[in-house]
């Protein structure tokens, strides 16, 4: 990290010009936590400009009713010259400037303070001026909360910033069903439900919300690319551009698929290939102590979580899998299988 002086609240009194970033792809997380702060922000009489690299899903659009949020890959000039004027740079949700994709050179060229809040493995301390970053917190939301807390002023969390955290912290536990075995976390939440959020008005508005054509897609993934390997534990879905196009594709319809290949009963490894128009996109699930995190680095130029990890492929998708099916064996050996043994029943009292 870079050497300063100056607190958050310093840095955040002193700004003139204020932008906060979320990364490519953005998730629940990453607009929650994004939009949670522009109004935190607001609440301070400060202005902020929110920006993402590219569009998000249209049941978290909720969080921004205004449209206010700016999208890189279709306002280019306009962001990079609200980049360059900026005094303040927040970065939420992403441990590393290349996670902003085309961003990252107008971010990583401004002269900026530039502030993370993460919870992202291995951050890249020296890319900014001042850090909160914690691993085991659930999602960047509880640990957004937490600086407010520790940093700022807890009275600043109004329904609106209250609503986006909450929003951040559910989608990115799956509901509630792991990363969130802390009672601190259920502690925020309740002050999130004292201070306005409607858990489930926002519960409906993100996961009630979704196309016939995203069910049909899911179902297609389901019944037509599941590929299970139960000699390994394993089980992966893909889909290329056709496929997509075919079920009219939107940002966001393919949330959570990946889980549904961890769900079934003996895998503990899952995976998920998309085929864009310069990579394959890959999202890895785990169970248990099935760390894929060191799996994306070493083999999808990714990175995330022990159990929830991402990275890119630059081959074809025929390729992409031949090669995930060759590295599955070695895997199974050195990762999966010895600790599956350690995988706790599924529930007793």
């Amino acid at each position: 990290m870079k050497q300063t002086n100056m607190d958050l609240k310093t840095a955040i009194r002193q700004a003139n010009g204020i932008v906060i970033v979320g990364h490519y792809n953005p998730d629940g997380d990453a607009v929650g936590s994004t939009m949670g702060l522009k109004y935190l922000l607001a609440n301070m009489g400060k202005a902020a400009d929110v920006i993402y690299p590219n569009a998000y899903a249209q049941n978290l659009k909720w969080m921004d009713p205004d449209g206010s949020v700016l999208i890189y890959n279709g306002n280019t000039a306009k962001c990079q010259a609200l980049i360059a004027r900026a005094d303040l740079i927040f970065c939420l949700d992403f441990q590393a400037l290349g996670r902003t994709d085309a961003m990252t050179q107008p971010l990583t060229e401004s002269r900026a303070f530039k502030v993370l809040i993460d919870h992202h493995i291995g951050p890249a301390l020296d890319e900014f001026d001042l850090c909160f970053s914690e691993t085991a917190v659930s999602s960047t939301c509880e640990k957004l909360y937490q600086t407010i807390a520790a940093e700022l002023d807890v009275a600043l969390v109004d329904k609106r910033v209250a609503s986006c955290l909450y929003a951040g912290i559910c989608t990115d536990t799956g509901s509630f069903s792991y990363a969130c075995r802390h009672a601190g976390l259920f502690r925020i939440v309740a002050e999130l439900i004292d201070r306005g959020a409607d858990t489930v008005r926002i519960h409906r508005a993100i996961f009630d919300t979704f196309s016939a054509s995203r069910m049909h897609l899911l179902g297609y993934c389901l019944h037509k690319k599941l590929v299970v390997m139960p000699e390994y534990g394993t089980a992966y879905i893909s889909l290329d551009i056709e496929e997509m196009e075919r079920f009219h594709y939107q940002a966001g319809d393919l949330e959570g698929v990946v889980n549904y290949a961890l769900g079934i009963e003996g895998v503990s490894f899952a995976a998920f290939f998309t085929q864009r128009q310069n990579r394959i996109r890959v999202s890895l699930r785990s169970k248990g102590e099935v760390d894929v995190n060191e799996f994306a680095r070493q083999h999808f130029n990714g990175g995330g979580h022990k159990n929830a990890a991402g990275g890119s492929a630059f081959e074809s998708l025929s390729e992409t899998l031949a090669r995930f099916e060759r590295l599955v064996p070695d895997f199974y050996t050195h990762e999966i299988q010895p600790k599956r043994a350690a995988l706790p029943p599924i529930f007793t009292l």
